[in-house]
């Protein structure tokens, strides 16, 4: 037998009230539905759970039994709903995102914590991730990605300006081994690359003259899937290496590193936060939104 969980809800309110028409207006339905309702679980279960007179609602053996029974069960359901609600009013809860390892802005410490400090209700849980696959399948509320990869039914809101990415190298790489003229020359020089994840190729270096973008392939001397790594091994003199400027930007300024092959680095629209079409977006997710629009 399919349980009507719908005619249980009634009975447990007609069991709290005793009275019908109290339990109809609760429900905000006529007394003849209420009673239908009844009528119809005690049919389906094939014995009497209320007694009727003109006057009074009281509960049969089985009617008490059943009602013991349902009853904790239909006071959590409504406290499931009633937390549910209060999610709707203000934000708070906890806020899954998946976000590229290469977006320096959005995982600054202080953009993040900023956010946590204006909604302490709001738990984040962040995975820093560079593989491609469903937020949604997975459970996030949301990602931040290059712009170039987010699925076109994605709602997206920038996060900074454009992007670029670059090469660089040592000040001493470059005074001992020079530095190439164009990127088809990297191939004769030490270079230092990165990947995704242990089993991802490479990533690609990508270029372009004239506004025709363009693609370098060699096999670098070091890969790593640690960008960290990747900036130390060019700070010390490794090698040429590639990737977000943003990510370069404080060894740069301290004079470690140097930009090269400049002209060929053209900028792009840089990260955005995406996450699923929906009509009723989450108070903690509008929440994150409007942080970000605040301080993009």
């Amino acid at each position: 037998m399919e349980p009507d969980l719908n005619a249980l809800a009634v009975f447990a309110l007609v069991a709290e009230e005793r009275n019908f028409r109290a339990a109809a207006d609760r429900l905000g339905v006529t007394r003849s539905a209420v009673s239908q309702t009844i009528r119809r679980l005690e049919e389906t279960l094939g014995i009497a759970l209320v007694q009727r007179t003109t006057r009074s609602v009281s509960l049969t053996e089985a009617g008490e039994r059943l009602h013991a029974e349902v009853a904790p069960a239909i006071a959590d359901m409504r406290a499931a709903l009633d937390g549910t609600e209060a999610l709707r009013g203000r934000p708070r809860g906890l806020l899954r995102l998946a976000v590229s390892s290469i977006a320096e802005h959005f995982l600054s410490g202080r953009f993040l914590a900023a956010f946590t400090d204006a909604n302490p209700e709001v738990q984040l849980d962040i995975t820093v991730t560079d593989a491609e696959f469903d937020i949604v399948a997975a459970g996030y509320d949301a990602g931040v990605r290059l712009g170039e990869v987010i699925e076109q039914d994605m709602i997206a809101v920038p996060i900074a300006g454009e992007e670029r990415q670059l090469a660089v190298c040592a000040p001493d790489f470059r005074d001992r081994f020079g530095v190439p003229a164009h990127p088809s020359e990297l191939a004769s020089f030490r270079c230092i690359g990165w990947r995704p994840e242990p089993n991802a190729p490479p990533y690609r270096w990508e270029f372009a003259d004239g506004g025709k973008e363009f693609s370098v392939a060699f096999a670098p001397e070091i890969t790593t899937n640690d960008m960290a790594l990747m900036i130390k091994l060019a700070v010390a003199g490794a090698g040429i290496t590639f990737g977000m400027e943003a990510s370069f930007r404080p060894a740069i300024a301290r004079g470690e590193l140097v930009p090269i092959l400049e002209d060929y680095c053209p900028r792009f629209a840089g990260f955005y936060l995406y996450y699923p079409s929906r009509r009723n977006i989450a108070p903690k997710l509008r929440a994150l939104i409007e942080h970000l629009r605040r301080r993009a």
